[in-house]
């Protein structure tokens, strides 16, 4: 069984996408702070993490609080973008061997949601195959 916390702390700091397709299960679910509709599948959850690494993972993130179950953890974080404070929780459910099946993101203040929805709007949009044309 797969030390689901730990793996996932390391696959963060290494911004590891391999490695976080090995965490995600199958099914996987990522909801969004930005996105109404959840994200559902390894490869959309996948993209969508592996993208919140590039816009949020920089020098200042860092978890301030951790609450822990025996199959889910609630991960806040804090973190500074282009001069704004951000709070941040991870709301995180894993399966029996240790796979991530549900990842939903909230942030706060409201200037906050609209710096990531910007951000990561533009890297999902660079992120999109190109179209033959």
């Amino acid at each position: 069984m797969i030390d689901t916390l730990a793996t996932w702390h390391r696959i963060l700091k290494n911004k590891d996408v391999a490695g976080l397709r090995d965490l995600l299960a199958e099914d996987a679910v990522f909801h969004s702070p930005v996105v109404h509709t959840p994200q559902a599948g390894r490869a959309k959850a996948t993209m969508y993490l592996a993208g919140a690494f590039q816009v949020l993972s920089n020098d200042s993130f860092r978890y301030v609080r951790e609450i822990v179950g025996p199959r889910d953890a609630l991960l806040e974080f804090m973190v500074e973008i282009d001069g704004i404070a951000i709070n941040g929780v991870d709301l995180i459910r894993w399966n029996e061997d240790g796979r991530i099946v549900d990842f939903k993101v909230m942030l706060r203040p409201l200037k906050a949601i609209n710096l990531i929805h910007q951000k990561m709007g533009a890297l999902l949009e660079a992120m999109k195959p190109r179209q033959p044309g």
